[in-house]
């Protein structure tokens, strides 16, 4: 725990010595391939904007942007070097087997959703662009469903921070509860969605 605190700690003093800059990074390396969790970027930033150190609507605005700057890289890796790429390299992006056909399943049984829907789904956040890379998805239907997706999570991991404060155990807590909720509002999503999109298919053959 102190060991978690501390990195906080330096998270906080880190994003406001780059200010938004930082965040950018930092969420570019959260959507690609690097172990870097978003929750433990944003909150400390919604934390200073709380301080009056930052600006909410600018700590948002930077943790979109850097999260669709990193899913846009892996779509562009996914696009040039197609799945045998990750599949003999992936271990040097840490892109296991394991995750690669997690996605791979999420993007093929849910379509163009998914890369909204998995944005909001640990585990699969930062791997489901690949797939969408590889099936050369429309680039600006991505864009559009990953900044969605991304949004919706930047937001609430900046007013988490911005009204909880710096108190990794509270944040943590509520996280999870917000998590929860997310996974049935995905999954509500996505069946809405699969329902319609097998109407329209039964309605067009008839």
């Amino acid at each position: 725990m102190e060991l978690l605190h501390g990195f906080v700690n330096w998270i906080v003093q880190t994003v406001g010595h780059w200010g938004y800059g930082g965040i950018v990074v930092m969420m570019f390396l959260e959507s690609s391939f690097f172990p870097f969790p978003s929750e433990v970027v944003v909150p400390p930033a919604g934390y200073l904007a709380a301080r009056g150190e930052m600006s909410l609507p600018l700590v948002i605005g930077a943790g979109i942007a850097g999260s669709l700057l990193g899913a846009l890289f892996n779509y562009w890796l996914a696009v040039a070097w197609g799945r045998p790429f990750f599949e003999r390299f992936g271990r040097y992006f840490l892109v296991s087997a394991k995750n690669l056909d997690r996605a791979d399943r999420f993007f093929a049984e849910h379509g163009h959703i998914s890369t909204f829907v998995g944005r909001l789904l640990p585990g699969i956040r930062q791997y489901i662009s690949l797939p969408a890379g590889i099936a050369r998805m429309n680039l600006g239907l991505f864009a559009l469903f990953t900044g969605l997706g991304a949004g919706i999570w930047v937001v609430i991991l900046a007013l988490v921070g911005y009204y909880i404060g710096n108190n990794q155990a509270l944040v943590q807590h509520y996280l999870h509860q917000i998590l929860l909720g997310l996974a049935g509002f995905a999954l509500l999503l996505t069946v809405v969605y699969v329902l319609r999109h097998r109407r329209r298919r039964s309605g067009g053959n008839a």
